[in-house]
């Protein structure tokens, strides 16, 4: 067991997971890396030197709010790079090459100093989801369990450090760490996958329950400084939530996060999803969290609007084509 996964487990098996969370009222330097750097060293994972991290930003389109600033992301990359770490920043947007939308938001020119790029979470492996035995949704697939295409890149790291921005979602209630993760699947195929499971949401939220615990372990940093409300992952409203979490749990720090705005843990259809597989023993059973900075009631949430009614997303033909087509077209563009 390497390094940075055993860490995690001590933190789990202790039954203790904590959480940061810190105010940051913007992203100026040095405050923003200052907040990113304290909140981190309060309760981000535990990193020797020498360990694999991929760093995985949201980076779903080239629009600026819909993505995990490049001023998180960088600091994270920085603190990770004081402890030796080997790091790598990686995505699978949903439109487009991860290098042009790092390029278009900033991340790239960012990374720059720190002598890093953004690559793409390609090269992928089919590995079999085991899904909630007490999955409502997805009774079709119990027996085998869907076939997920994960980047190799994802699977053969030591830690993965999940960058959201914290967001409203209008199939998922909300995106965070743990959703931030279905990045890891390559390219289209999280379009196929959204045409054949995201019909439902409830099945479309314990199959990413599942995809997280296939992968290694995950810890989250969350960019909730300028949030986004009304509706999302990428159409939504600026919030100033000012806010900026971290845990060596990405499960732990969405909770916290929800917390913040007044949710119980099950509220999202993936809360409930890691619930069940919490009952089960799967994997997020047997821990508490423990808010070593900050605690939830110290942010002023009120005012930030949740998708009134959840809506799949499948993609009907005509809509797969249409990614499809953006994908070819922006693969060709330089």
């Amino acid at each position: 067991m390497t390094d940075a996964s055993s860490s995690a487990s001590r933190s789990a098996g202790a039954g203790v997971l904590p959480v940061a969370l810190l105010a940051c009222s913007d992203y100026a330097a040095p405050r923003l890396r200052q907040a990113v750097f304290q909140a981190l060293e309060a309760a981000g994972p535990r990193v020797n030197a020498g360990a694999r991290v991929l760093v995985k930003p949201n980076l779903i389109t080239a629009q600026p709010l819909a993505c995990a600033s490049p001023e998180v992301t960088a600091a994270a990359c920085a603190w990770l790079l004081e402890r030796g770490a080997r790091v790598e920043v990686a995505d699978s947007p949903g439109f487009g090459r991860a290098e042009a939308v790092a390029r278009k938001i900033g991340l790239e020119e960012a990374l720059r100093p720190l002598k890093l790029r953004v690559r793409a979470l390609n090269r992928p492996v089919p590995v079999r989801l085991s899904l909630s035995a007490s999955s409502p949704a997805c009774a079709a697939f119990l027996e085998g369990g869907p076939r997920f295409m994960i980047s190799r890149r994802a699977l053969e790291c030591d830690l993965i450090l999940s960058v959201p921005r914290v967001k409203a979602h209008s199939q998922m209630l909300l995106t965070m760490a743990v959703k931030n993760c279905f990045g890891c699947v390559s390219g289209l195929r999280k379009a196929l996958i959204h045409t054949r499971e995201g019909r439902d949401p409830g099945c479309f939220a314990d199959c990413l329950a599942a995809l997280w615990a296939a992968l290694p372990p995950v810890a989250g940093l969350a960019d909730g400084v300028r949030a986004m409300h009304v509706t999302g992952p990428s159409r939504g409203k600026p919030f100033a939530l000012g806010l900026v979490g971290a845990s060596p749990s990405a499960v732990a720090l969405d909770e916290a996060l929800c917390a913040v705005l007044g949710l119980p843990p099950g509220a999202t259809p993936l809360g409930a999803a890691l619930e069940r597989r919490r009952a089960e023993g799967c994997g997020a059973a047997g821990w508490r969290a423990a808010y070593v900075r900050g605690r939830p009631e110290d942010f002023d949430a009120r005012g930030f609007e949740l998708p009134r009614d959840l809506a799949h997303t499948s993609f009907h033909p005509a809509r797969f084509a249409k990614s499809c087509a953006r994908r070819l077209w922006a693969a060709c563009k330089p």
